[in-house]
């Protein structure tokens, strides 16, 4: 098995930054793909970015935090990290790491395709 802890989270002003980390223990072994998800109130959770074990050249996006969002993973400290800048009040949400026990060619963006989940941290951005 393998938990996953956010931290990182707050309250931020729109335009601000804030930069999230996910902690994995257990079986780090075992995980391939990892990323990034939010779940906004009244919404349903949606895919943010993802990032391949190599850490480099499977990264992916969603467009609405493209340019303003880096993913980025240190396979030694079994941790993944989100920089978030320029913050839109639209980006408040729970954020959640995921992680991926499937080998892939190209990193997973839908939320079945994710083992394990973590508990999430609370983001919100003020107008």
């Amino acid at each position: 098995q393998v938990q996953l802890r956010e931290s990182g989270g707050g309250l931020v002003q729109a335009g601000g930054s804030l930069r999230l980390s996910c902690a994995a223990s257990g079986r780090t072994s075992s995980i391939y793909g990892m990323g990034w998800f939010r779940q906004a109130p009244g919404k349903e959770r949606e895919f943010v970015a993802a990032i391949g074990r190599s850490g480099v050249g499977s990264i992916f996006y969603a467009d609405s935090v493209k340019g303003r969002f880096t993913i980025s993973r240190d396979i030694a400290k079994n941790a993944m990290y989100l920089q978030m800048n320029s913050l839109k009040p639209e980006d408040t949400a729970v954020y959640y790491c995921a992680a991926d026990k499937t080998p892939r060619v190209i990193v997973a963006a839908g939320q079945i395709e994710y083992d394990y989940w973590g508990q999430g941290t609370q983001v919100t951005v003020s107008s």
